[in-house]
This record gives C-alpha cells, structure tokens and sequence, in this order.
C-alpha cells in the first residue's frame, strides 16, 4: 500500500487533528521569530546607563526592519498559497515553478534594499522619527542589519514552502535555530564585547544567516515534495504576475507597518517627545507577541484551506475557515485583554525607567482595547489569501492600516493632543473588523457556490465518460 504524502494528508485526514498537527509548529516558528527583534530590545533596554534612548533608537528602525520583511512575503505568502493550490491538483510541476520564481525575486529584493537603505539610511531614519539623541544608536544597529538582508528575505520567504505543503514542524525548526543562536550571541555581543546595539544587529545577521541556510538544504533534499532549482528561479511574467496578484496583499499588511510606524513615531516625537517614542517601541513589541501567535495558526491552517480548495473539497475549507475564526477572536481576546488590564506585566519587560514603564502603562490599554476582536480580521484575510482571492484581500489589507489608522493618526491629535495618537488605533481596528467581517460572509457564500457548481460539473462529465 502507497505511503500518503504530507500534502495529500491535507485532504484526508481528521480535519481536528490535521489544524492542531500544522498550527502549533506554525504558532511556535512565529513566536520564536518574534524573539529576534524581541529579544533585542529586552537585552538593549537593559543596557548600563543609556538602555532607553538605546532602545528608543532600535525602535526607530522598525519600519526599514518591517519593509524588508514585507518584500519576503510579497514572493513568501503570495507564491506559497499557490503552490499549495497546484499540489491540491496534483500539479507538482506548476508547484516548483511558483517556488523557483519566487525565491528569484527575493533574490532582487535583497540586493535592492540593501544598497537602497544602506545610502539613504540616515535621512530615512530622522523621518521615522529619530532624534539628535537616538540617531547614532539607530545608524549602528541599521547598518549591521542590512547586511543580513538576503538571509532574512530566503529565512522568512521561502519558510512559508515548507509549511505550504504540510511541513509544520520543519519550519517551525528553521525558525527555532536561528531564535535559539540569537538569544545566545546576544549577551556575549551586546554585554561581554561591549558592542551595544551593534553586537544585537551581528547576533540577528548570524542566526538569521543560518536559518537561511537550513531552509534551504531543506528545500533542494529529498524530503521536499516540492523541490528549489535554479533552472526555475529564472523569473516567468505569468508566474510572477500570479505570485505578485495574491503577494500585494501581505505586503501591503506587512509594509503599512512600516508607514504607521513612521506615522506614529514622528506624531508622537511632535507632540510628546522621546519618552512617547519610548512607549510605542514597547509595545510594538508586545503588539507582536499578541498578533503573533494568531498569525501563526493561520499560516498553519492556510495551507489545509488553499489544498482543498484546489482538490474541490467544499466541506474541509468551510471546516477549516470557521474554526480559524473561532479560535483567532478567542486569541486576541485573551492576550490583548491581559495587556489591557495588567499593562504593567509587559511594561516591566523591556525597561527599569520608571517613568517610561508609567506612560507605557498609561497609553497601553487604550492602544489595545479594538486588538481583542482583531483575530476575526486576521482569520478572514487569512483565509482571502489561502483561495487566491487577491481584490478582497487586498482591500482589506488598506482597510485598516491606510485608510483608516494613518488618517486618524494624523487628525486625531490636532484636537485631542498626544493621545489622540493612541486612540487612533482601537477606532481603526474595530470599524476595519466589523466591515471585514461583513465582506467574508459575502465572498464566502460566493466562493462556497462556485465550488459546489465546479463539483456537480466534474460529475456530470464523469457520467458521460
């Protein structure tokens, strides 16, 4: 009898079980991923007699941070779903293809970036709002970063290959050693060589250049159902047209981020100073360690979804998208709830200052009271993505970050203060929810129709035959 394959168990195999077998790998790569910039920032604000303003100044280079990260899901997150597609058609040919073109663009991502960010860094980082101050502590980190360019686009984009088809727990272990490497190199670079913030960038650059390097190996084995060579990596239009149609939309989510960070930080520099800066770095961070683990159980259940929706299997997407929903909302509401109602626990994390952990606590549950129903958002543009619905998602990917959260972010202040910054996001995120919400049930009834007619139509032909 035939071994079954790890993409053709996400066809058959009890729809329970098969989440929980891809999401917890999922949730744990994303949580561990979470740890590079995390840890960072825990060990940089610890450090001797200038940890704030040195943390202050890491936090001003999130959003070039975010924007490479964004390129990767741009080929990752828009190539992967259609991988999964074609393997749900038994496709392998139109798989690799996907695979090869995707990590050709990364490849071009990377050398644009960094010699883009590299010359231009110092403007870019006062208009994400450095100051005098923390300008110096941002450059060095930056510097070293962008370095390691190529290894973040190949760790994180192509990760999402091996989780595309059925391999949960081998790319959550490619995320694991470079975390596991980081959270080591970290104290030696940043403490013992006295390299500050440049010694946490070196120990981000290696570990991610081995999770690179592990991903890789993995993807040109034997153990790949879906293999990475060269010949492929030669970028297709058609191809590339098809992986840049579902990839705006998580790049648009992902590089947004990087826009509301400039957004809110220079808001916040106008009108608070510093110290406000201060507050967003930590809970940037803590925003992560909330959205991050919903995240990552979508990545888990997206390729159920986009193998089965590719197979006709009707009954398995609609199980699949509703208890990704359920269990999205209930995420959210428990993690950012505890934000909301102990900010101190998470304050306490990233700084002894006093008086930074008093504005953080003060700020922090405002900015995160519409983040526990944001789970619902997450699920639904999840599941857009996982059957190819580029329009939607793309829409709600603007949704809330540019059309909503930017604008507020700028208006609200003019009347309210510095606060008005803060409140921005929670009226964002809960107007973007309930309207996601709405446009899911439309689309899925759509989707779940077509699907229905697409199988009587491979019956009746069966029939004739």
């Amino acid at each position: 009898m035939k071994k079954e394959t790890n993409d053709e168990r996400m066809g058959t195999a009890p729809l329970g079980g098969l989440m929980l077998s891809l999401a917890v790998p999922a949730v744990a790569a994303q949580l561990i991923n979470v740890l590079y910039n995390i840890v960072d920032r825990i060990y940089i604000g610890h450090i001797q007699g200038d940890g704030d303003v040195a943390l202050t100044g890491v936090g001003v280079t999130f959003p070039i941070i975010t924007l490479i990260s964004a390129f990767s899901a741009f080929a990752g997150m828009g190539g992967a779903p259609l991988a999964s597609i074609a393997l749900g058609k038994r496709d392998h040919e139109q798989a690799e293809k996907i695979l090869g073109n995707s990590a050709g663009m990364l490849v071009l991502f990377s050398i644009v970036l960094t010699i883009g960010f590299s010359v231009f860094k110092t403007p870019v980082l006062y208009a994400f709002g450095a100051s005098e101050t923390t300008i110096r502590y941002a450059e060095s980190y930056i510097g070293i970063y962008l370095i390691g360019t190529i290894f973040v686009q190949f760790a994180i984009g192509l990760n999402t290959f091996i989780s595309g088809q059925g391999q949960a727990r081998i790319a959550m272990l490619s995320v694991l050693i470079g975390a596991v490497i980081n959270i080591c190199l970290d104290p030696v670079f940043i403490f013992l060589l006295n390299m500050g913030v440049r010694g946490a960038a070196l120990a981000t650059v290696i570990s991610q250049a081995i999770s690179a390097a592990w991903v890789v190996r993995f993807l040109t084995s034997k153990k790949s159902v879906i293999k990475l060579s060269i010949k492929n990596m030669r970028l297709k239009p058609q191809v590339v047209k098809q992986i840049a149609g579902l990839g705006i939309s998580p790049f648009i989510m992902q590089s947004t981020e990087s826009l509301v960070s400039i957004t809110l930080n220079s808001g916040l520099q106008t009108y608070g100073g510093d110290l406000y800066v201060g507050t967003m770095s930590i809970m940037t961070s803590i925003m992560q360690m909330i959205v991050i683990p919903i995240q990552g159980i979508a990545q888990g259940v997206q390729p159920i979804i986009s193998y089965n929706y590719g197979a006709g299997n009707r009954k398995r997407v609609k199980g699949a998208f509703t208890r990704l929903i359920v269990v999205g909302f209930v995420g959210t509401f428990v993690l950012a709830g505890i934000a909301v109602l102990f900010p101190q626990i998470y304050a306490e994390i990233f700084t002894n200052n006093e008086k930074l952990v008093e504005l953080t606590c003060q700020v922090m549950p405002i900015y995160f009271f519409g983040i526990t129903i944001f789970g619902i958002q997450s699920a639904c543009q999840s599941t857009f993505l996982a059957l190819g619905q580029a329009k939607v998602s793309l829409f709600i990917a603007l949704l809330r970050k540019v059309i909503l959260l930017i604008p507020l972010a700028v208006i609200l202040p003019r009347f309210m203060g510095v606060m008005g910054i803060y409140r921005a996001e929670p009226i964002a995120d809960i107007i973007s929810v309930f309207t996601t919400s709405v446009l899911f049930v439309i689309t899925m009834k759509k989707v779940l129709r077509n699907m229905d007619r697409s199988v009587m139509m491979e019956e009746d032909k069966e029939k004739e035959v």
